[in-house]
């Protein structure tokens, strides 16, 4: 009987992974920070409706109900919820998470994820800083603006209840779905 062996990748080879505490390489992250901010450019659309946000939502809840992910999902302008579905096993904490992703991803006109991202550069943390509210804002991902050419970002869509890097890729599978229709 031989011992199968298993190959594993060089740290620098390793996807960053925002939910891991110990050290990763700062290739690894400039890579995930320059992929995110390459979606940001695809990912705008020459307009945006209610009838888009529902689209976009139901979007997301075939995703989400086919993959049994235990989900919530937002879309909203500003404070105004265009869309707002919770799959089974999503829970009220779910509902939290989405009012300080779709905040931060708001406030700063980014993903919510790239928001931390930017900030773990060179070793820290936006939620070290004593401004940052943790009460209303979050660097975890799972929330992207929604931009409309020529007029910037107008609302945003957010998803909650997976660690927080794949929130941030469903809602980015979701957008460039519906931006292929």
């Amino acid at each position: 009987m031989s011992a199968e062996k298993t190959y594993t990748a060089p740290e620098a080879e390793r996807e960053y992974d925002p939910e891991y505490q110990g050290q990763q390489s700062e290739t690894a992250l400039q890579a995930l920070i320059t992929r995110i901010e390459q979606e940001i450019q695809e990912l705008h659309f020459p307009a945006f409706s209610q009838a888009d946000a529902v689209s976009l939502g139901l979007l997301l809840v075939e995703l989400g109900s086919t993959r049994a992910l235990p989900i919530a999902i937002d879309i909203r302008r500003h404070d105004h919820i265009l869309f707002h579905a919770a799959l089974p096993g999503a829970t009220p904490d779910n509902d939290s998470w989405i009012e300080r992703k779709s905040r931060t991803a708001e406030r700063y006109a980014l993903p919510s994820l790239l928001v931390g991202l930017r900030n773990r550069v060179g070793g820290g943390r936006i939620e070290d800083f004593a401004w940052f509210d943790v009460k209303q804002y979050t660097a975890d991902g799972g929330s992207f603006p929604i931009y409309v050419s020529g007029t910037g970002p107008i609302g945003t869509v957010t998803v909650s209840g997976l660690p927080q890097k794949a929130d941030h890729e469903l809602v980015v599978e979701a957008l460039r779905a519906f931006a292929a229709k």
